[in-house]
């Protein structure tokens, strides 16, 4: 970097740091406001999820953001540490003997867990804190198998119950239309998050057991006209989004046995992310969870009354909501990717820019499910533990944990972590991608600011008061 450039940087960092230091000194003035679990689905089922965080430590936390983004994107331009840290690695050997044996144990475990819910669903009690169908697919899966995804290892290729099934089925292994790509992975994942929001799916058992019934059908029905390895790969909303939370993963499994790297350091180098369609589907898993914790908070309960009292049916103000806002959160991003060429001077097209950045983002959707699913997977354990130990009869009054209070400050930490892991990605993305530091430096900013957006929103939902989505299910 000459000395211009220096300058320059000097003088951005200042810029930051004094904004940062600018927010910290607000927590003076502020008063306190409660954080919760946001996710909609898992609203109703979880007890004692207000905790009590003070006002300032969010403020504090988003100009702290501020702070070490404007210190990563303008001083680490030493691009051997940076090739040093990415490609540093430990590989763990295991037999493949074992490996065969554990995948055959986890399909077999799925399959049984399938048909288990299913039948819970239709023949357990109609109460959703005591059904073990839905404790198994809300807690256990929509939480603690996604968490173990992006903080383990990814566990859903073998668990899959779908492709377990699949494979013993005949396919007519027709040709998969290359143009559709993941589109149909990006449709099927909003629809789920759609039907979640909008239903009873998580409130009646025997509702998400027709909906797993109908996922079943159509599933096959997709690896019976192409191939399974096809249909999971491309066109299953919940392979894809295991797959895309597997690649924060520590772990990966290799030919030589597992190998082990910091969370999140493979994604500059995969090849995970290769068209508009995976931005598409990285984008929708960082507005799902906004989306959700939107309206479960007072302020977007406000906002969905105030629309429906101007006489706008309820479900188009919902669908208003997430379809206008998961198209704002994607236009952003591809406003950056446009406007980070321009500022990059480079010759590389937008397109390039938009499917190069993106895996970075994957690290603020897995702080954004850590922040809002941990302290309810930690409630729910003892009912999880219970549904598994005695499958055949599950407590009818099951224990729930109480977490303690500090607990509150648990989701800003997990929302800052990743947040500043994705900045870190990025960082390294832009050195990976252009030959010179200055340019490297400049063509993050459009990127980092629209991180920074999406964490400040989340921050900010988690800093509201939660309550019951209106006109859904009695709310």
């Amino acid at each position: 970097m000459d000395a211009a450039g220096r300058t320059r940087a000097r003088r951005l960092l200042g810029r930051f740091l004094l904004a940062s230091l600018a927010g910290t000194l607000l927590l003076a003035v502020v008063d306190t406001a409660a954080a919760s679990n946001a996710a909609v689905s898992l609203s109703n089922a979880a007890s004692g999820d207000n905790l009590d965080v003070p006002s300032w430590l969010y403020v504090m936390t988003g100009g702290a953001t501020i702070g070490a983004s404007a210190v990563l994107a303008s001083f680490v331009t030493d691009r051997g540490f940076i090739e040093r840290t990415h490609g540093s690695r430990v590989v763990l050997p295991s037999r493949a003997t074992v490996s065969r044996w554990t995948v055959r144990t986890a399909r077999a475990f799925g399959l049984v867990a399938l048909a288990y819910v299913v039948w819970q669903g239709f023949a357990g009690p109609q109460v959703p804190t005591v059904n073990a169908a839905v404790i198994l697919v809300f807690a256990g899966v929509r939480a603690g198998l996604t968490m173990f995804a992006y903080l383990v290892v990814d566990p859903w290729p073998a668990l899959n119950p779908w492709r377990t099934l699949a494979e013993r089925l005949p396919s007519l292994d027709r040709p998969y239309p290359e143009r559709l790509g993941r589109w149909p992975a990006v449709v099927g994942f909003l629809a789920l998050i759609w039907i979640e929001t909008t239903t009873a799916v998580n409130a009646v058992p025997a509702m998400l057991s027709w909906a797993l019934v109908g996922y079943t059908v159509v599933t096959l029905a997709g690896t019976v006209v192409f191939s399974p390895a096809t249909w999971f790969r491309y066109a299953d909303p919940v392979a894809v989004a295991f797959r895309f939370y597997g690649a924060v993963a520590p772990l990966r499994r290799t030919d030589d046995g597992l190998s082990l790297r910091l969370p999140g350091f493979r994604l500059p180098e995969s090849d995970l992310v290769d068209g508009r369609d995976d931005v598409a589907f990285v984008v929708a898993l960082v507005w799902e969870l906004t989306f959700t914790g939107f309206v479960t908070t007072t302020a977007g309960a406000s906002v969905v009354r105030w629309i429906v009292g101007g006489g706008v049916p309820p479900l188009a103000v919902y669908a208003l909501l997430f379809v206008g806002g998961y198209a704002a959160f994607l236009g952003a991003y591809r406003y950056a990717a446009g406007r980070s060429r321009r500022v990059a001077e480079t010759y590389l097209p937008s397109r390039t820019l938009l499917v190069r950045f993106a895996p970075p983002l994957l690290a603020i959707a897995a702080g954004y499910h850590l922040a809002h699913y941990f302290t309810f997977f930690l409630t729910l354990t003892p009912r999880l533990a219970d549904v598994l130990a005695s499958p055949l009869s599950p407590a009818a009054n099951p224990l729930v944990l109480t977490v303690p209070w500090w607990f509150g400050a648990l989701p800003i930490t997990f929302v800052l972590l990743g947040h500043l892991l994705s900045i870190w990605l990025a960082h390294t993305t832009a050195y990976e991608t252009f030959p010179a530091r200055m340019q490297a430096i400049r063509s993050q900013f459009p990127f980092v600011a629209v991180m920074i957006g999406y964490t400040v929103v989340s921050l900010w939902l988690l800093s509201l008061p939660t309550t019951a989505p209106p006109f859904l299910g009695g709310g």
